[in-house]
């Protein structure tokens, strides 16, 4: 703790003087019709922190530039003939990088001669304006901001109502009870696999993102009642898109942090026109590259990961505009059982186990014109994700014993294109399908605790997984929104999804209405029937029937369903103030179960790192979660801000014994305070100190208990199945403190951040898990992660 204190201390007052004279920087953009996506020429855009007038105007492509913005947190006025005008606060402007603004207007339907001025833009709506209910923006600068967030957008989201990430080894995102495999992602508008280092087939989290959070724009995330546009999720939608590169000057940025690893990113121009640009990044694994330098980084087990992400941006022609993107990662880890304990989170003491992954990303994307108020968006993408497991037995020679092997690979082609069209100043029409056709190869053998029928002296092999070929998607949708009025939308639609591989097909109505009566008051009501395929893995279990001949007992399982219901209220009491309350109720329904009395459900499918192979599952589980959840939140002004949210609900499950009980994830309450605080230092304020806290409290996740006679007669951990997450651990509580310098050169385009992250500073054990352990005979507490530093330097220029 007092060498990261002296450390700080002594970058402060080395730097602080060479960086304290006046620094400016260049504010550029777009500005843009909401619904129409068409530029605005001649819209002005004025800077509101001088005394000064500044500004600018669009260009015939809807561009403008404002030079010479004074480094720091600056607002912007954005208004155009006809159009509600809008105030962007808290743009963040360094002298390392230049600021690039994406502004959506909205045509009034007020009348022309009368003035309308809306609300400050907020982070508290989404970038998608048919996504009106339990929605909002989240932008880099936050994901940098808040405490315990290691640089993560999923850590990110766990601050919010409804979210729950009571888990230090993993990313998985809870949202209002459900599994996180209901959570759907996207990138640049096409679905994309697990973005997620350690990744396992079938889930949608892991310990390290994949995702560079440097190159992320910012972006949407949807926790229930979502557009009809978003389909194949029963939880959740994380909507993401790549920032363009710098089109006018090449840019550089250099960042260490101990979770994200080490960085180095460029952008710039492609042509002298700069009508084009590009933007990449590769990262490497910190923790890898001290051991392998002969740093002691404190595991036993080193986790190696590295990833690549890029956008490469043509700019506008006269066929339209195109992109291409792509991300690409690969992570290995070793765990040797002469090298760990029974307090290891992640392995057996008696195994070695060597985890792969890969991860590829690639995706072309086109924009065309098709009139004054319509336009074509079509996008082609081919991924690969790749989950490889070697685990073996140490037998009581010292000699290793191949056990389990396994290789799941799928390989997803899409094609997503849609019509968008403003057909007046009330009526929006967007209608789109989404194809994908997924390839999935995947083998899986067993022979852990089975028995040598062939007499060879080994334990014979069991093939639980072993299949090639194609699984295609349909998703077709219809999305409308019409604006009675500046106070009153109505958003309605249809998505289908057909499963042509068993020839399961749904259709699902959603709607939503937003009314605001008055300035600062407004209601959203929201329904919508979701589905979700079952994750691929369940559909491919092989188990041999009465003849000896080996079968895919869940080949024919159909959609799990979800009826949403949201009703909130948002209300600002000023302009950098807002408390929001929803209350919801989610009913499901087709969960798959067992076919004979028992307490397995899919819902609770994502509470451990091991893939469920249960065999002949049906349609016939249910389910619920209902809750009401309050957010204050004070946006960042005036140097401060400050966030709390309180989410109470319930999670039930009832499998194929019909007996209801807590899912896995009924943590029943989740409770986030965060807050934080920033100083210009300097002798034109041209520097920062900032301090920020994140306190986190939350029930205890439910468990099932383990049968301790039966684990020590078999050797292996039994858990009694009847009593089914019946237990509850203690609850989760953790305390984040963040302290961080931000630096401006006013002599040459430079700028640097450093923050020291103190995660769980009270050094709270919190339970990760009790587990049988072979070694003790017993069952263990295992605990999370302890106190932590975290440090990220970034260097721009």
């Amino acid at each position: 703790m007092n060498k990261f204190s002296f450390l700080f201390l002594f970058i402060l007052l080395s730097v602080s003087s060479a960086f304290s004279q006046g620094a400016t920087q260049t504010v550029k953009g777009t500005i843009i019709d909401k619904q129409s996506e068409i530029p605005l020429i001649g819209a002005t855009v004025e800077f509101l922190g001088s005394a000064e007038m500044m500004g600018a105007t669009t260009d015939i492509d809807g561009r403008f530039s404002i030079p010479n913005i004074p480094v720091g947190r600056q607002s912007f006025r954005v208004s155009y003939l006809g159009y509600n005008t809008i105030t962007i606060p808290n743009v963040v402007v360094t002298s390392g990088k230049e600021v690039e603004l994406e502004v959506a207007l909205e045509e009034s339907i007020t009348k022309i001669n009368e003035i309308v001025v809306t609300a400050d833009a907020q982070k508290d709506r989404a970038q998608n304006e048919l996504a009106t209910v339990s929605a909002r923006t989240f932008s880099l600068e936050e994901v940098n901001r808040y405490s315990g967030g290691r640089n993560d957008v999923s850590r990110l989201v766990s601050n919010y109502a409804g979210v729950s990430t009571a888990d230090d080894s993993r990313n998985d995102i809870v949202i209002r009870g459900n599994s996180p495999t209901g959570v759907l992602w996207r990138l640049e508008g096409i679905p994309i696999p697990n973005p997620n280092h350690f990744a396992t087939l079938g889930t949608t989290g892991g310990p390290v993102s994949a995702l560079n959070t440097n190159l992320l724009k910012n972006s949407d995330f949807l926790t229930s009642a979502f557009p009809s546009e978003y389909g194949n999720a029963l939880a959740g939608v994380f909507d993401l898109g790549f920032r363009n590169g710098n089109r006018d000057n090449y840019e550089f940025t250099l960042q260490l942090n101990a979770f994200s690893g080490l960085e180095a990113m460029a952008e710039g121009p492609l042509n002298k026109k700069k009508t084009a640009s590009f933007v990449a990044a590769y990262r490497y694994s910190f923790v890898g590259f001290a051991s392998a330098v002969g740093i002691p980084v404190g595991t036993n087990a080193t986790p190696n990961y590295q990833d690549l992400s890029f956008k490469v941006d043509f700019g506008n022609s006269k066929i339209g505009k195109f992109s291409i993107f792509g991300i690409g990662g690969y992570s290995s880890i070793d765990f040797l059982g002469d090298e760990i304990d029974e307090t290891d989170l992640f392995a057996n003491p008696n195994e070695d186990a060597f985890p792969r992954s890969r991860l590829g990303i690639i995706g072309l994307r086109h924009n065309i014109l098709l009139g004054e108020n319509t336009y074509l968006r079509t996008v082609v993408s081919a991924s690969q994700a790749q989950t490889i497991y070697d685990q073996f037995n140490i037998m009581s020679d010292g000699e290793r014993l191949l056990e389990t092997d396994a290789d799941d690979r799928v390989n997803t082609y899409s094609f997503s294109t849609f019509v968008n069209s403003k057909l007046s100043s009330r009526l929006t029409l967007r209608t789109g399908l989404l194809a994908q056709m997924f390839h999935l190869n995947t083998i899986v053998r067993d022979r852990e605790n089975l028995p040598d029928i062939d007499g060879d002296g080994i334990p014979d092999w069991v093939t639980l997984r072993d299949f090639e070929g194609d699984v295609p998607l349909l998703q077709p949708y219809v999305q409308t929104q019409f604006r009675v009025s500046d106070k009153f939308t109505i958003n309605a639609g249809l998505h289908g999804q057909i499963l042509t591989f068993n020839g399961s097909a749904i259709v699902e109505p959603r709607a939503s209405v937003n009314w605001k009566p008055a300035q600062r008051h407004m209601f959203t009501l929201g329904y919508g029937l979701h589905s979700q395929v079952q994750p691929l893995p369940i559909f491919f279990l092989e188990i041999a029937d009465e003849n000896g001949n080996l079968v895919r007992s869940n080949e024919d399982l159909d959609f799990t369903k979800s009826h949403h219901l949201v009703l909130g209220y948002d209300y600002k009491p000023a302009d950098d103030w807002r408390i929001k309350a929803e209350a919801y109720y989610q009913y499901i329904l087709d969960v798959p179960v067992e076919s004979v009395e028992g307490s397995f459900s899919m819902l609770n499918v994502g509470d451990d790192f091991i893939f469920p192979e249960e065999h002949f599952l049906v349609n016939a589980g249910t389910g619920a979660n209902f809750g009401i959840e309050l957010t204050i939140e004070k946006f960042f002004s005036k140097g401060y801000y400050g966030l709390l949210t309180t989410s109470v609900y319930q999670s039930k499950y009832k499998g194929s014994d019909n007996i209801q009980r807590n899912t896995a994830f009924n943590n029943q309450y989740v409770i986030n305070l965060l807050a934080g605080k920033e100083f210009k230092v300097g002798s034109k304020k041209n520097n920062a100190i900032t301090f920020d806290f994140k306190l986190t409290n939350a029930g205890g996740r439910n468990y099932t208990p383990v049968d301790l006679d039966a684990s020590q007669m078999v050797g292996e951990e039994v858990l009694i199945e009847q009593e089914a997450y019946s237990l509850r651990y203690e609850p989760y509580f953790r305390l984040d403190a963040k302290v961080g310098f931000s630096m401006n050169s006013s002599k040459r385009k430079l700028s640097q951040q450093f923050f020291i992250d103190f995660e769980n500073v009270t050094n709270r054990k919190n339970v990760f898990q009790k587990r049988y352990n072979e070694v003790t005979n017993e069952v263990n507490t295992v605990y999370q992660t302890g106190f932590f530093p975290d440090i990220l330097y970034r260097i721009q220029f």
